[in-house]
């Protein structure tokens, strides 16, 4: 069984509701299940479904790439990377199509980016491509307007007042401005609320283990240790969130949650209260070794579905010959953000998990966060059969469910799944 910690933190920007308790006295009984739901996507061919799951770009494995989009009535899009294609589920799971979108000449466009999310209910959005333009459709693919940016953006959220809200980031000569913008729907007019310059350059302090193995048939594929990365200056950027009339910005390297009112005007700020921390050099050691005597352990490791018995034993070994190289370069601790993902649930409170220790642990600490600031619990996931990833692109909350992107275990073929999760106690 996985055991997820998380940090949890509830909206503090209007009063509890009934729906709200019955969340908070889930979480607030120290262990969250979450129970696959057995009516959700029966009999979904996911070979077929998830085929993509199989892709590379440039030679590494990008099929992990992909994120989930619930809609209003319950039906999930989920997006993969430069496909020209979304794959449409309905409200039961049931896989419906594969749908583009259609350009003003009535072509379809190709690389297209992930779904970000709704606007009023009907318009999707997504993410900018790199001449930074954002496409917006209906929910059958038709096109309904683009909106222009002339910068690239990490994260865009719908506001309840027909707006959209950014974290964006900008190269310069010799810095990085990450910011957040308010962006109207219909002017695409913006208004920079935040902003921060940091002076690293390019690829400049980089904590990240990557190895790339190339097999004689079939491609490359890369593969991380340890999750911890500092590239382009943007180490750990902000995180926003819509909270009933207002917008949250946190920031993970100072642990800062500022309120704006939805017109991007400053409310209040608060520091989150517990310690920021690191990994010492002896930690770092000691998750490295975990992490060579798992895989050492791996009499028949699949690496590659396309792969031969023995050219995954071979890719292992190599992975293996690494990382011991690797052991004997920690030279330095590690200096940890005060959270690592921030995910709302269904009643609006705001889920703070701090980064794991080692990949593949899910280990996060969780607080929760009510009315002025008050911390009233601590709480874990545990699910059995699935491996979690926790990002808000892989696990979002609607109508008290968790819909997930997860992977199965012990299961041939194709391993990703769509899954409906009940969130329960575990008594």
């Amino acid at each position: 069984m996985k055991t997820l910690k998380i940090a949890i933190i509830l909206s503090f920007l209007f009063p509890v509701i009934a729906s709200a308790q019955s969340l908070l006295e889930t979480y607030e009984s120290g262990t969250v299940k979450l129970v696959a739901d057995p009516t959700f996507a029966q009999n979904v061919n996911w070979d077929k479904v998830f085929e993509s799951y199989n892709d590379t770009l440039y030679g590494r494995w990008r099929g992990d790439n992909k994120s989930l989009t619930v809609l209003p009535d319950g039906s999930v899009i989920v997006s993969h990377t430069y496909r020209d294609f979304y794959t449409r589920f309905d409200a039961n799971g049931r896989f419906v199509e594969e749908f583009g979108v259609k350009s003003p000449d009535e072509s379809r466009y190709r690389s297209l980016r992930h779904i970000q999310g709704v606007l009023k209910n009907n318009i999707i959005f997504s993410g900018l491509d790199n001449m930074g333009n954002m496409l917006c459709f209906d929910p059958q693919g038709n096109m309904v307007k683009t909106l222009k940016m002339d910068y690239m953006a990490r994260q865009i959220i719908a506001l309840p007042n027909n707006k959209l809200a950014l974290v964006g980031w900008v190269l310069w000569s010799d810095k990085v401005r990450e910011f957040v913008a308010i962006v109207d729907y219909e002017t695409n007019e913006e208004k920079i609320i935040w902003d921060h310059f940091d002076p690293r350059k390019f690829g400049q302090g980089t904590h990240k283990f990557n190895y790339v193995y190339s097999f004689k048939e079939g491609g490359i594929i890369s593969f991380t240790t340890m999750p911890f990365t500092k590239a382009l200056g943007l180490s750990h950027p902000p995180q926003i969130a819509s909270v009933g009339n207002h917008l949250v910005v946190t920031i993970p390297t100072t642990g800062e949650i500022r309120t704006y009112d939805l017109q991007g005007n400053f409310i209040s700020t608060q520091k989150i209260d517990w310690s920021k921390g690191n990994i010492s050099v002896e930690e770092q050691k000691e998750i490295q070794q975990k992490a060579i005597a798992r895989y050492r352990k791996r009499k028949n490791p699949v690496f590659a579905s396309w792969a031969s018995e023995q050219e995954n034993i071979d890719a292992r070994d190599y992975f293996i010959r690494e990382m011991e190289k690797d052991l004997n370069n920690i030279k330095e601790p590690i200096d940890m953000p005060y959270f690592a993902n921030l995910i709302k649930d269904s009643d609006d409170n705001l889920l703070f998990f701090e980064f794991p220790k080692e990949e593949g642990a899910n280990v996060f600490n969780v607080w929760v966060y009510k009315n002025k600031g008050e911390f009233i619990a601590k709480s874990s996931f545990t699910t059995e059969g699935y491996d979690l990833e926790i990002k808000p692109s892989k696990m979002v909350f609607h109508n008290g469910y968790v819909y997930a992107l997860v992977t199965e275990q012990n299961t041939p073929g194709i391993p990703l799944r769509l899954v409906r999760f009940k969130v329960e106690s575990d008594y």
